[in-house]
């Protein structure tokens, strides 16, 4: 049986663009001061996890909420089980939107709202996908399952709860990266750097220094409050010939006897540290000019030193490629310090096969020795790879190829997605080789165009996968 799945999609464009705002308009970033109980991760996560599900027993499927952590929606019948897992947190918003990040807008084709395509939009689209199945009354003969996590973009507690009690899927994917195909995925690690700070009585203090949302993202924004003996004026020539020669904005203003002062930059996604601008670490290199002391000094040397410009971790001595998933990526995420008390900097690192997370915090030691810093391991996830030759990646291939005219082809990510939660698990879409990435940006965007084929592409791929 012939399906035109993009004429499908064209008949419910609307319904899906207001499910869609729905979910949106739903403020969804983790937030731990307000967890209960009742809502681990925060109340946001909650409502659009239930909001989820509550479209999903509109159209008459069977679903399942799990400690409001997690849920599922299902739909077929038969052994072997299928699993599309998508998510509904966020990460924080941030500065430098145009719009409200929670009141979805449409300007020249694109929706932007905080989570329009990551994940939001993606999982959505892989929803109307199951949806359109159900309702053509398709036959199948296998079990599929949509997960919804509220949990991704920070500790994954989400899918431990779901696994900890549901059937794990056999095989499926992830619509939260890229099309082709996303079949291998760099380990993650978070290690943090830890150093006191003594009270010093020198006239030149960094009081404190902050930096950051999450470690997963560049910081756009950065903050510094510090003693100087020196006049306004003269700090904002200082500072005005640094965004001169740098790629940065930045604002001083005077607070009875301290400067306040201010650095932007550019956030990204922390898989691609290069295509940021990282605010901490240009504001500790424009405060470096200046004469602080002891513990001040070092954390600012530390960054500036061996953490600006370092996407790589070549002066740490942790650069590692793999000719398959490619280099090893670090991003210094979240910054840290008050005079007197602790300094932190959070940093993340993406791994290719042939390094270890051990390796890497051993060798990430040894090169801060001079530092006086501690250093604690976080959560980690070893690198994930599925083969090109697995029958399920070569459906997924043949489909994205039928519907682009594009040949599809293996690729690796710094990103974590669900996919690396099962053995034969992948990323799949949304977002195309012409698509422009605004994930954990300011202004995120979906091309509703991109939306709509992603979504004719998972109906397909998923009834050839369940069939």
């Amino acid at each position: 049986m012939q399906i035109n799945w993009i004429k499908e999609v064209e008949k419910r464009k609307q319904d899906l663009l207001e499910d869609l705002n729905t979910l949106l308009r739903i403020d969804s970033v983790r937030r731990d001061d307000l967890a209960s109980d009742e809502a681990p991760v925060g109340p946001g996560p909650k409502e659009a996890l239930e909001a989820f599900l509550k479209i999903g027993e509109r159209d008459g499927f069977k679903t399942k909420n799990v400690g409001n952590l997690a849920g599922h929606i299902e739909f077929g019948q038969g052994e072997e089980l299928m699993g599309v897992f998508g998510h509904v947190d966020v990460v924080p918003v941030g500065t430098g939107w145009d719009t409200d990040p929670f009141t979805p807008t449409i300007k020249d084709n694109r929706l932007y709202a905080r989570g329009a395509s990551d994940d939001k939009g993606p999982t959505v689209a892989a929803y109307y996908a199951i949806k359109m199945i159900k309702e053509l009354g398709l036959p199948v003969n296998k079990t599929l399952r949509l997960i919804i996590g509220t949990d991704e973009e920070s500790g994954w507690k989400c899918m431990d709860r779901y696994l900890a009690t549901e059937r794990k899927p056999d095989f499926g994917f992830s619509p939260d990266a890229d099309f082709p195909i996303i079949n291998g995925e760099k380990g993650i690690l978070t290690l943090k750097v830890h150093k006191n700070s003594p009270v010093t009585q020198h006239a030149t203090k960094l009081l404190s220094f902050e930096a950051g949302l999450r470690e997963n993202m560049v910081p756009q924004d950065a903050r510094a409050i510090v003693s100087l003996p020196v006049s306004l004026e003269e700090v904002e020539e200082a500072l005005a010939v640094f965004v001169q020669e740098n790629p940065v904005s930045a604002t001083v203003r005077q607070e009875n006897e301290t400067f306040v002062i201010d650095v932007v930059g550019k956030a990204s996604h922390g898989m691609a540290p290069m295509n940021g601008i990282n605010a901490g670490t240009y504001l500790a290199v424009f405060l470096s000019q200046y004469d602080f002391r002891d513990s001040d000094n070092m954390y600012l040397s530390l960054i500036k030193d061996t953490l600006h410009g370092e996407y790589y971790g070549e002066y740490l001595g942790l650069s590692h490629n793999d000719d398959i998933m490619g280099e090893l990526t670090m991003n210094p995420g979240v910054f840290t310090y008050k005079h007197g008390e602790k300094g932190s900097i959070w940093l993340n690192f993406r791994y290719p096969k042939g390094v270890s997370a051990e390796q890497l915090e051993e060798k990430l030691s040894l090169a801060l020795a001079d530092y006086q810093v501690d250093i604690e391991a976080g959560k980690s996830q070893t690198p994930h790879y599925v083969p090109a030759d697995d029958p399920m990646v070569k459906v997924l291939l043949d489909v994205y190829e039928k519907y682009t005219g594009h040949k599809g082809s293996e690729r690796t990510i710094g990103g974590g997605t669900y996919g690396r939660l099962l053995d034969r698990g992948v990323a799949y879409g949304a977002m195309f080789p012409h698509s422009i990435d605004t994930m954990h940006q300011a202004n995120e965007f979906i091309d509703l165009d991109d939306l709509f084929k992603a979504t004719a592409i998972y109906a397909e791929a998923i009834y050839e996968l369940i069939k």
